[in-house]
């Protein structure tokens, strides 16, 4: 197998998850039920604020010196990320200071080896925050918020570079099939998490997720 194949068949065996990821409630679940724009913006600052928190961790405990750097450039990236966001926030009496944490990272954070940590968190995250990144463009769009269109088109199309060095590192990471089964499971199960917690989070709203799609 290689990269293309193995993104080809997490996409396709989740499709119906990423599919609802993609759709317009994502930002009522993301925001609990209220979306405007500072809702929206918090909540991304969270995601970016997140991830930073997991790669870092990998990037300074993980033996595998490939996957070392591959993690640390991708905690900078999110540091990074997480900054542009926070400065796109409207002017509050306070700075906001992201929150950490999510069923997301927990998993994410329990993730022991390269190959495991490369298929849930560069991939399998990396194809969720793709349809997260997706439907706050779309919302910036219909905002007339041209800036932050431009940003989180910025934001997606770095983040997609991102899943592609998390493919090429797998491919030199992945000696057999098991390997590959193993990167698999890891990268599905990162997807059905997030669109548990999504479809939690609409039932909290009295939204029935199979329905708002």
């Amino acid at each position: 197998m290689d990269g293309a194949a193995f993104r080809e068949r997490v996409t396709e065996a989740k499709r119906t998850e990423l599919a609802r990821l993609g759709s317009g409630p994502l930002l009522l679940a993301l925001t609990h039920g209220e979306p405007t724009a500072r809702r929206v913006l918090e909540a991304a600052a969270d995601s970016e604020h997140a991830a930073h928190t997991t790669f870092s961790r990998w990037a300074d405990d993980e033996d595998d010196q490939r996957a070392r750097r591959a993690f640390a450039a991708v905690a900078d990236r999110e540091r990074e990320h997480r900054e542009r966001v926070l400065a796109a926030l409207p002017a509050a009496d306070e700075a906001y200071e992201p929150n950490d944490g999510g069923l997301l990272h927990e998993y994410l954070r329990g993730r022991v080896g390269a190959i495991r940590r490369a298929a849930a968190g560069m991939v399998g995250r990396g194809l969720v925050v793709d349809r997260t990144h997706s439907q706050v463009i779309s919302f910036f769009v219909d905002e007339g918020a041209a800036a932050r269109v431009e940003l989180f088109r910025d934001l997606r199309e770095e983040t997609e570079a991102g899943t592609e060095r998390g493919l090429d590192l797998l491919e030199t990471l992945c000696a057999n099939e098991d390997d590959w089964a193993d990167a698999r499971a890891v990268a599905e199960y990162t997807v059905q998490i997030a669109y548990d917690d999504y479809a939690d989070g609409l039932r909290g709203l009295e939204m029935d997720p199979a329905s708002v799609c």
